[in-house]
């Protein structure tokens, strides 16, 4: 069984980037540390909270909690072996970041982040 880090990671899906960002800056009294036409990103309180317009290549359409883990694949193995599926597998999004996402038996999706 491997650990988790907790949760370090929250994605938004957002339909309006430029609003949800003033919102989100407003929000949490900072400007974001990563900005781009497809991702905006927030480091506060150890957390990282991100926001991405029309819920990305994943197609979110609600936040995603992402869990910190070691071994990814490993913690993959573990969680659909207790009956979670895999929704998206393991894909670096850059600078070896890996992310992927499963879903509960109750269809809850859930996501995995592993850091380099």
């Amino acid at each position: 069984m491997t650990d988790t880090e907790g949760i370090k990671t929250v994605l938004h899906p957002v339909t309006d980037l430029d609003r949800a960002k003033a919102m989100y800056t407003a929000l949490l009294g900072i400007p974001p540390q990563a900005d781009s036409p497809y991702y905006v990103g927030y480091e506060v309180a150890g957390q990282q909270i991100g926001l991405v317009p029309s819920g990305g290549p994943q197609s979110m359409t609600s936040p995603v909690a992402y869990w910190h883990v070691p071994d990814i694949e490993a913690k993959l193995a573990e969680v659909t072996a207790a009956g979670a599926t895999v929704k998206d597998p393991p894909r670096d999004v850059g600078g070896g970041r890996l992310v992927a996402t499963v879903t509960d038996p109750d269809g809850n999706v859930l996501g995995l982040l592993q850091d380099p």
